[in-house]
């Protein structure tokens, strides 16, 4: 579990396609600081497992369906990544409750600087629009934002320049692929009430 408050960018060193899944080495320090191999860390909101672990480094695991629904299907050498360690049980929830479970890939759809934030507005597949809430959290490569508005196949967030410089938003233009996972307590909410019609 994570709470969606990047501790630091990281950098991928190198993908190694092998047929349907990938082994992705990617740079890192203070998500290394107190890792252990079998761990999870957040990579641009994926949860992967440390595989391997090297003193600046950690090996990681990609399978087909990631590599699919995520943008890290894209990723190559040098591509800037969001990092995140799980959360401690006895740690602070700065965010929201996140998996690590991409439900999705949005779009950058418009970028609008202002004075003292960038609003930003992301395609919203129509399959999650009904788990996006106006003033609700969503997760976006990892960070979690408050839901500015929504509509039926968008939404927008405002970025902070703190999140602006310390993410990999900051960096990102219009058309570029962004992972999205919905708030989990929508899902079972819906479950729920499926359960008892």
């Amino acid at each position: 579990m994570f709470t969606g408050i990047v501790e630091e960018r990281g950098e991928v060193v190198s993908v190694l396609v092998q047929g349907d899944s990938a082994r992705m080495i990617i740079r890192a320090g203070l998500a290394l600081e107190d890792a252990k191999l079998g761990d999870s860390i957040s990579v641009n909101g994926v949860c992967l497992t440390v595989a391997e672990l090297e003193k600046d480094s950690f090996t990681a695991d990609v399978m087909a369906e990631t590599l699919a629904r995520t943008s890290l299907g894209a990723a190559t050498a040098g591509s800037p990544v969001n990092l995140e360690r799980a959360m401690p049980a006895h740690g602070r929830l700065g965010g929201h409750l996140v998996q690590g479970h991409v439900d999705a890939t949005g779009m950058i759809l418009d970028i609008s600087p202002a004075e003292h934030w960038t609003v930003v507005r992301v395609s919203l597949p129509g399959q999650l629009a009904r788990y996006v809430a106006e003033k609700g959290s969503i997760t976006v490569d990892g960070v979690s934002l408050t839901v500015v508005n929504v509509d039926d196949d968008s939404f927008t967030v405002s970025l902070i320049p703190t999140t602006l410089r310390e993410t990999t938003l900051g960096e990102r233009g219009v058309g570029d692929p962004v992972n999205l996972e919905i708030d989990v307590i929508a899902k079972y909410v819906e479950r729920l009430l499926e359960a008892r019609r």
